[in-house]
């Protein structure tokens, strides 16, 4: 990001050298569990006076504009280095709100005289702003579990650290955690025992803001965190051009070599992020969602129920708009956490189904609900006793998960969240089978209903088709003959009727050709024959990538299909948007 001109309100400048590019405001508040998008109008540099625009259909506005004060998030996306995200956050803005239209509202906000603010104890805190950056590790247990993150601010006091999203199920707010690593562009350290003091979603894409104190500081710990937070106000005032003494980057944040070759990295990873599909960002959106929620319940004791038939809805209507599409972009998800991966999954092939039975069906909204909550007590399980549901789990971990249903249900009690008949079936049942081998309480064939058999047989079919807890994942056909000899679990009629609607080669798929050429299955015909892919990898050439759309009649220059294969076996990343 460019470094801001020398002039006016400080706070104002950095908002105008951020919305020289593709941007968005997130207008946050703790009272409730989802942001308000909204565009700047109108931006008075000298004054430091800013005007928001906002469309809000509910009736508590005042939420947003508490006490005459609102909190937000501004995001940008550098044009000439696609998916680099720049992020400024304010809090306790002086603001006005005035309604304009039926739904849409003026929030009118005077800025802050600098980009330092005072904290409630009396530090100073330095927002990370216009480039500047430092990594941190958090080490939530003691050689167990790390999460990596980005310094947001940084006080004598504490700090903001945005993580991903999907690492937040690990972090609740009160937790004294082991330490806290910042390590700075020219390669100096900092380590610290902190505590969390707050969380929440950080922005529009699947980022957490994780607030930090430092504690049980040493007397050399406190002189080094002193030095830091000067350098690193000397580097904002030098960005911002807040102060004209300072002409020049704070040594602290030029990269040494090891920093340029990460920043590197991270750019080939933005940039194919940025080919990213409509589609597929309207799932992934999905599952960034499902993740906020869960953080909502564990952090704040709210049960987001606004947010989670949002996605429901979502899922719906992207699966009605372009089924093939919906079906492929679900393969996209192969990066984000097991749990929230099969409750998509499941969920966007059970409303599939549902729909392709009966297009009017009464019961797809609350049973797809029910899918996309099944999996959410996974989360609510971890400790110290199971610190990730990453790791390759020992047999007292994988008991400890099986009370996955029971934590679900008991946290919704809690919240006094009560389900419809058809959501707590698929809730409670999910994970029943035919024959009383299922749990949680062996129930038999008798008590299942049959939306509950529809997604047991869905269930089994992704486990098998996906790598976990170590165990290799199975070809689709491999899979589909499991559970046919295991007839009396599962519901044969409802696995021939998978079989007819997804094929042996599902889209989604890394298939093998006989040319030694492996691509992504995107289109099958009526007999769940493959008849578009895309061509990722000549294995005679295996350090080259490919990227080529084929159809059928060009299908003779990579040869005959051989069969669906494990991306992993392949070093194969996640399947390409088209």
């Amino acid at each position: 990001m460019a470094k801001a001109k020398l002039s006016g309100n400080p706070s104002a400048q950095v908002i105008r050298a951020l919305i020289q590019h593709k941007y968005k405001i997130s207008i946050y508040s703790k009272y409730l569990t989802y942001a308000l998008p909204a565009e700047v109008v109108e931006l008075d540099l000298d004054a430091g006076r800013m005007v928001l625009e906002a469309q809000y259909n509910g009736r508590d506005i005042e939420n947003y504009v508490s006490d005459g004060r609102l909190s937000f998030d501004i995001e940008a996306l550098n044009a000439s280095e696609p998916g680099e995200r720049e992020v400024y956050s304010i809090s306790n803005v002086a603001a006005k709100a005035l309604k304009t239209d039926s739904s849409i509202y003026r929030l009118d906000c005077q800025l802050p005289g600098s980009v330092f603010l005072e904290e409630n104890r009396g530090a100073v805190r330095i927002p990370f702003i216009l480039g500047m950056q430092a990594r941190v590790s958090v080490e939530v247990y003691p050689h167990e579990l790390t999460i990596p993150g980005r310094l947001r601010n940084l006080s004598a006091g504490g700090c903001m650290v945005d993580i991903d999203i999907a690492e937040s199920i690990a972090i609740n707010v009160g937790l004294v955690i082991p330490g806290i690593a910042m390590e700075f562009p020219n390669g100096d350290r900092f380590f610290s025992e902190a505590c969390i003091r707050h969380m929440r979603p950080f922005g529009n894409y699947g980022r957490a803001a994780v607030g930090l104190q430092f504690v049980n500081l040493t007397t050399a710990q406190l002189e080094a965190l002193s030095q830091y937070v000067l350098e690193a106000e000397r580097e904002a005032a030098y960005r911002t051009g807040s102060n004209a003494k300072v002409t020049s980057h704070s040594l602290l944040f030029i990269p040494g070599a090891k920093e340029k070759r990460i920043l590197q990295r991270e750019q080939q990873d933005r940039q194919k992020r940025a080919r990213q599909s409509p589609m597929e960002r309207g799932v992934l959106e999905i599952a960034h969602q499902l993740q906020i929620g869960l953080m909502y319940m564990k952090t704040r004791e709210i049960f987001p129920e606004e947010t989670l038939y949002d996605c429901t809805d979502a899922l719906l209507y992207l699966v009605s708009q372009d089924r093939k599409a919906f079906l492929y972009a679900l393969a996209f998800l192969r990066d984000e956490p097991d749990w929230v991966r099969h409750a998509i999954q499941v969920a966007g092939r059970l409303a599939d189904m549902m729909l392709m039975r009966d297009p009017h069906t009464p019961h797809a909204r609350e049973a797809v609900l029910g899918a996309l909550l099944h999996t959410m007590g996974k989360p609510l399980l971890i400790s110290e006793e199971l610190p990730s549901l990453k790791v390759h789990m020992k047999p007292y971990q994988k008991e400890i998960l099986k009370n996955h249903v029971a934590s679900l249900r008991d946290k919704l009690q809690e919240l006094k969240w009560f389900s419809s008949p058809v959501c707590q079936d698929v809730l409670e049942n999910a994970n029943e089978r035919l024959d009383g081998s299922g749990y949680p309480a062996r129930k038999r064939s008798s008590q299942l209903s049959e939306i509950v058999r529809l997604v047991s047989l869905l269930k089994i079919v992704n486990k098998l088709t996906h790598e976990r807890n170590g165990i290799a994942p199975r070809p689709p056909l491999d899979a589909y003959r499991w559970v046919n000899e295991a007839s009396a679990a599962f519901d044969k009629t409802v696995l021939v009727e998978y079989i007819q609607n997804y094929g042996l080669y599902p889209i989604g798929s890394l298939a093998k050709f006989s040319g030694g050429f492996l691509a992504w299955i995107v289109d099958i015909n009526s007999k769940g024959v493959p008849v578009r892919v895309n061509v990722v990898k000549n294995l005679a050439f295996k350090d080259t990538n490919i990227d080529s759309i084929l159809d059928t009649d060009d299908f003779a220059q990579i040869g005959k299909l051989e069969g669906v294969v494990n991306p992993a076996d392949y070093g194969i990343p996640r399947v390409r948007s088209l």
